[in-house]
């Protein structure tokens, strides 16, 4: 059967999201979709039963709006920390295409960081919880998912993640949990990269800067149209400026960056980097959805980390 949109750069890529239910998920996997890829969104997040985040948003939506994007959007709602759950998928993919072309891994587990506790503090499930989110379903699903996709040169893996190699490694990410997790995504994309680079394929970690998502939106009590008012609030004392969330940017940025990775014949080129979605943004001239391109890590080691004024000017 012929395709819709398949002079599209996508059209012709089977993708699977891990973790597409919201944030950068969803924009990754809606970009996806835009460029005219088939893309398998998974999660827990279901109209049927919420996942311990407690949110409205659900995997059957993130796939709708792939398909409303031009893709082909298939929700499977799958608990990615449960092996037999995520082979189940896989031998889906393998079912009803025969291939793998894109793996996106992109559950984090932020909900279990509490900012400020030692590990003696930290309550011990609440920390192994965020270690099994954030790396332990990239590990699961990657295990499963990269036989497939390495079976064709071309493949691509995405392992997102929470600050570059180069920013992570001089700096604590400010609790023992979270600094294992996010600095150990980083190194699972470069093992990943040794392994697939000799059939063809290709491993990058990516971080977004500050995400506009979902959850960030009700934090300030903003919407994606009205997030600027947020960046006019007085600060208050212990808590981060408002006026650094003018840097932030839209799960889509992330989305399209690396949509444009994804399409682009000589991606092997990334293979094993840790980059974050500015540098791919600015590499494959695309922007976030109010044309700017905001550069989040700059701006926190330039004004926030230098203690200087916050202004984001000349960072979007």
């Amino acid at each position: 059967m012929s395709r819709q949109h398949d002079h599209l750069p996508l059209s012709d890529r089977i993708a699977l999201v891990a973790g597409a239910t919201r944030g950068a998920g969803r924009g990754i996997a809606v970009a996806l979709g835009t460029a005219g890829a088939t893309v398998y969104c998974s999660g827990r997040s279901s109209k049927s039963q919420r996942s311990d985040y407690e949110r409205a948003e659900t995997i059957e939506e993130t796939a709708e709006l792939v398909t409303g994007a031009g893709g082909v959007g298939i929700a499977s709602v799958t608990d990615h920390l449960d092996p037999a759950q995520v082979q189940h998928l896989v031998e889906r993919i393998e079912r009803e295409h025969g291939r793998l072309d894109i793996v996106v891994n992109d559950i984090g587990g932020e909900h279990y960081v509490d900012f400020g506790k030692a590990i003696w503090e930290y309550d011990l499930d609440r920390g192994l919880s965020l270690l099994r989110a954030g790396l332990e379903t990239h590990v699961i699903t990657s295990h499963f998912a990269l036989g497939l996709l390495a079976r064709r040169p071309g493949g691509l893996v995405v392992e997102v993640t929470d600050g570059t190699t180069e920013y992570n490694t001089p700096r604590f990410r400010e609790t023992v949990f979270m600094d294992l997790t996010k600095t150990a995504v980083n190194r699972l994309a470069w093992g990943e990269g040794h392994e697939l680079e000799p059939r063809g394929c290709c491993a990058v970690a990516v971080t977004p800067g500050w995400l506009r998502s979902e959850m960030m939106l009700d934090v300030f009590g903003v919407t994606e149209d009205s997030w600027r008012e947020a960046t006019r609030r007085p600060k208050v004392d212990g808590e981060p400026d408002p006026a650094d969330f003018g840097v932030s940017e839209s799960p889509a940025m992330v989305g399209r960056a690396i949509a444009a990775l994804a399409a682009d014949p000589d991606r092997n080129r990334w293979n094993k980097a840790s980059v974050t979605s500015f540098q791919l943004a600015e590499h494959y001239d695309v922007t976030d959805v109010d044309g700017s391109r905001p550069d989040a890590w700059r701006y926190i080691v330039e004004v926030r980390e230098a203690g200087k004024p916050a202004d984001v000017t000349g960072y979007r």
